[in-house]
C-alpha cells in the first residue's frame, strides 16, 4: 500500500511537472503569436498578454471550487482527467487559432480546466497521511519550480522552429500524461468520504463561507492570502525592476529566473521534507515568513546584479511556509472536503493574481516615473515584504488563539 501511495503521489508530481512545463513552453512565443494575430506593437501585445493572464486567472477564481465539490462528490481521478484532456485542448486551439479571440477562448478553456491543480492537491490530502502531507504539498510546489525552468528554456529553444511549435509539443506532452493518468492512476477518495454536490458550496463564496466554519482556517487562509498577494511584487515584478535597475538583457533575466526556479524546486521538493518534520509545522510557518520577508527587503536595496541570486537563496528558503500552512489546514478539515479546501486555495491564488500584478506592477511604475516624490525601483519589494510581516502576524494570532 505504501508503494501504491509513493506511485500516487509521484503520477502527481509528474502531472504537474508537466502541467507547468507546458504552460511555460508557451511564454517565450506568446508575444510574437499576439503580434502576429492583431498587427500591433510589443507595447500593445503587453496589453492583450496582461488580459489573457486576466481571463485565465478569472476563470481559475470561479471554477476551481466548483471542480474541488466534483471531485469531492464523484472522486479525484475523472476530474484529473477531464481537466488534462481539457489543456489538451486548450493548446490544439492555442496551436491553430486564426484570430486573437480565439487565444481567449483558449485561455478561457485553460482556466476552468486549470483546476487540475485543484484536484491534485485533493489527492495528495487523500493519500498522505496527516504527518506527512505538508511534505508531500511541497513536492507540488517543487513541481511549479521545475516546469517553470524547464518550460521556457525548451520554448525559447523550439520557438526558433517556429511560434506554434511550441503549442503542439505541449499538447503532445499534456496528452501523454493523460494516457498514462487513464491506464495507470487509481481513484484517492474512499467511498465512505464522498459527500453530496451542494451547489451553494460550488463557487467561491459559498466555498470560502463553508470553510470559514472553521475558524482557525479562517484566518490562515487570510494570512495565505496575504502570501500570494505579496509575491506578484516578485513574480509580476522581476523583470521590469531588473531591466531598470541593473540594465539586465532578457538572456540575464531567463538565467536569472532558472535559478529562482532551480533553487526554489530543491526546497520545495527535497528541503522540506526535512525541515517541517525536524521543526514542526507552526516553527516553519513563521520561519518561512520571516525569510520571505528579508529575501523581498533585500531585493528592494540591492544595489549590484550579483546581489539578486545571493538573496534569492534566501527568499526562496521562505517556500518552506506555504505547505506547512497548508498542511496545518488540510489536517482542520474533514476528509470528505478536502477537494473544497483545494478549491478554496486555487480561489484564493487566483484572486491574487488578478490584483497582484495590477498592486505591485503600479506601485513600480509609479516610483520610476517622472511624477514620484522619490526615484525608488524597490518600493514593491517593499511592500511585499511588510504584507509577508502582516501574514506572519495574522498566521501567529490565528495559531494562538488555537
Amino acid at each position: 500500500m505504501n508503494k501504491s501511495k509513493k506511485a500516487s503521489v509521484w503520477f502527481i508530481f509528474i502531472t504537474l511537472l508537466i502541467d507547468v512545463t507546458g504552460f511555460g513552453i508557451i511564454i517565450p512565443v506568446m508575444p510574437g503569436i499576439i503580434q502576429e494575430l492583431t498587427g500591433t506593437n510589443i507595447s500593445g501585445a503587453a496589453r492583450y498578454g496582461a488580459w489573457l493572464v486576466a481571463v485565465y486567472a478569472g476563470m481559475q477564481f470561479l471554477f476551481a471550487p466548483l471542480i474541488g465539490a466534483i471531485s469531492d462528490r464523484y472522486g479525484r481521478r475523472p476530474v484529473l482527467l477531464c481537466s488534462l484532456f481539457g489543456f489538451f485542448i486548450d493548446y490544439l486551439l492555442l496551436a491553430f487559432a486564426p484570430t486573437i479571440t480565439w487565444l481567449f477562448i483558449g485561455r478561457f478553456l485553460a482556466g476552468i480546466f486549470g483546476a487540475s491543480f485543484t484536484t491534485a492537491g485533493a489527492y495528495i490530502a487523500d493519500i498522505s497521511e496527516p504527518e506527512k502531507r505538508a511534505q508531500n504539498f511541497g513536492m507540488m510546489g517543487a513541481a511549479f519550480g521545475m516546469g517553470f525552468v524547464l518550460g521556457p528554456v525548451i520554448g525559447g529553444l523550439l520557438g526558433d522552429l517556429g511560434n506554434r511549435v511550441p503549442f503542439f509539443v505541449a499538447a503532445g506532452l499534456t496528452f501523454c500524461n493523460w494516457l498514462y493518468g487513464y491506464f495507470i492512476l487509481p481513484e484517492s477518495l474512499k467511498e465512505e468520504n464522498k459527500r453530496a454536490f451542494v451547489w451553494q458550496r460550488a463557487n467561491p463564496i459559498g466555498t470560502i463561507k463553508s470553510l470559514f466554519r472553521f475558524k482557525v482556517v479562517a484566518g490562515l487562509f487570510g494570512a495565505l492570502a496575504l502570501l500570494y498577494l505579496a509575491s506578484h511584487a516578485v513574480q509580476s515584478n522581476w523583470s521590469f525592476y531588473t531591466i531598470e535597475k541593473f540594465k539586465w538583457t532578457e538572456t540575464q533575466i531567463g538565467i536569472s529566473l532558472g535559478v529562482v526556479g532551480i533553487v526554489f524546486g530543491l526546497v520545495q521538493g527535497v528541503l522540506i521534507r526535512k525541515t517541517i518534520p525536524l521543526m514542526g509545522e507552526e516553527r516553519s510557518i513563521y520561519t518561512g515568513l520571516a525569510l520571505y520577508a528579508i529575501g523581498f527587503m533585500l531585493y528592494a536595496f540591492a544595489n549590484q546584479g550579483w546581489m539578486m541570486y545571493g538573496i534569492t537563496i534566501v527568499y526562496c528558503l521562505g517556500g518552506i511556509a506555504g505547505p506547512a500552512l497548508q498542511g496545518v489546514m488540510s489536517k482542520l478539515i474533514p476528509a470528505n472536503e478536502q477537494g473544497e479546501l483545494q478549491g478554496g486555495f486555487t480561489s484564493v491564488m487566483s484572486l491574487t493574481a488578478i490584483v497582484g500584478p495590477l498592486l505591485m506592477n503600479g506601485i513600480f511604475s509609479y516610483y520610476t516615473s517622472d511624477n514620484a516624490p522619490l526615484y525608488f525601483p524597490g518600493a514593491a519589494m517593499i511592500v511585499g515584504g511588510i504584507l509577508t510581516l502582516g501574514s506572519a502576524f495574522l498566521a501567529w494570532v490565528t495559531l494562538k488563539k488555537s
